[in-house]
């Protein structure tokens, strides 16, 4: 008699390692490799193709804003609020100087505190928004003469504030009124040969 706890399955078939297979692992690490370093070389490519766009300084967007406001003349309110808002959004951007969000009394006070602008032009900007204020708020109605002394005044603010560009020995163009003394030292002492 057999005993039929004798008899087993078959086991299943043993895998012979293959002496090549390292290889494939290999050459997949590689090309993935190298797709990574096409992508890379491709965006870096890209990247440099796009044109740098210098942004448009902060005296140029408030004088073409200034000139924009003209049109708006026959309407004091807006051309006030327009007016008003371009040179308090130049004076922050020129200098840093947050001034948008504040009230008129506020900005004044710290602009005291500073020396972004001279006294002169410090007292002539709070004459300027004084009468911004009036017409936004009071509702006076200024003539077209007072209007547009009030866009002379703060055409005037810009241009005394902007930035001045020198030509530097190198043939580059220099902006900033930090460098215009320094330049100016170096013209005045300079000797004839």
């Amino acid at each position: 008699m057999t005993n039929t706890n004798d008899i087993r399955d078959i086991k299943p078939p043993v895998e012979i390692p293959n002496g090549w297979e390292w290889l494939w692992w290999v050459l997949a690490a590689l090309a993935t490799i190298a797709v990574a370093v096409l992508i890379w070389r491709w965006w870096q490519k890209r990247r440099s193709q796009i044109p740098f766009v210098p942004p448009v300084p902060a005296h140029v967007r408030a004088k073409e804003m200034l000139e924009k406001a003209l049109a708006l003349i026959a309407h004091p309110k807006p051309f006030c609020t327009l007016v008003s808002d371009t040179v308090r959004t130049y004076l922050e951007e020129r200098f840093d100087f947050h001034a948008p969000e504040r009230t008129t009394e506020e900005f004044l006070h710290e602009l005291r505190g500073t020396n972004l602008l001279s006294v002169e032009q410090k007292e002539k900007l709070g004459e300027f928004l004084g009468c911004c204020d009036l017409v936004k708020f009071a509702k006076y109605e200024p003539v077209e003469n007072e209007l547009r002394d009030l866009h002379g005044s703060a055409l005037r603010l810009v241009e005394e504030t902007e930035p001045v560009e020198i030509q530097a020995e190198g043939g580059k163009a220099e902006s900033g009124n930090e460098h215009a003394s320094h330049h100016a030292s170096r013209l005045t002492h300079h000797e004839p040969k």
